[in-house]
């Protein structure tokens, strides 16, 4: 599949919700609702107004466009750490989300957005790319954030009203 990645803005809000959305759609017919639950994103206003966020500074949106201008992919690039995630002693550029188009599994979106990211902390003078992601169940995220470079780092738990979440965090070294 032939794509481009190009930044994105307010504009471009629906197509992340889709995004989202397909992607809670996927991991619930897996059962895996650990991650993001079994609702849409686009139904939540709360997660509405958090992805509408990332359309403003000191946020970066990074979107994979296949040939025929679907996007495909979506990584979220601050400076700024979640407020759950440990801080360290240096700068870094952090991957705040990164989601992909699940009907096309494998075809490297993910892989490239990840590669542009690298590109970015590189063109910023940054050592350190990190990510965090849910690290329940069999930590097949984990292996799939292993498996495009990052490396374990710490892990970490956030209490929420349906039990604890288990999260890790992974980085890259540029």
């Amino acid at each position: 599949m032939s794509m481009k990645i190009r930044n994105g803005g307010p504009e471009d809000v629906p197509d992340i919700l889709s995004l989202l959305d397909g992607a809670v759609s996927w991991l619930a017919a897996q059962d895996r609702t650990g991650q993001w639950g079994d609702q849409p994103f686009s139904t939540n206003p709360a997660r509405v107004e958090h992805i509408e966020q990332y359309a403003a500074e000191p946020f970066l949106i990074r979107l994979a466009v296949d040939d025929d201008g679907r996007t495909v992919g979506c990584c979220v690039l601050s400076e700024e750490r979640g407020k759950y995630i440990p801080a360290v002693d240096e700068r870094e550029l952090y991957v705040r989300n990164l989601v992909t188009d699940r009907s096309r599994k494998g075809s490297g979106i993910g892989a490239a957005l990840i590669a542009d990211a690298v590109e970015e902390t590189r063109r910023r003078g940054i050592g350190l790319l990190r990510v965090d992601c849910y690290a329940g169940a069999d930590r097949k995220l984990v292996g799939q954030y292993r498996a495009l470079g990052f490396t374990e780092t710490v892990g970490f738990e956030v209490e929420q009203p349906t039990g604890t979440w288990p999260g890790q965090v992974l980085e890259i070294r540029v």
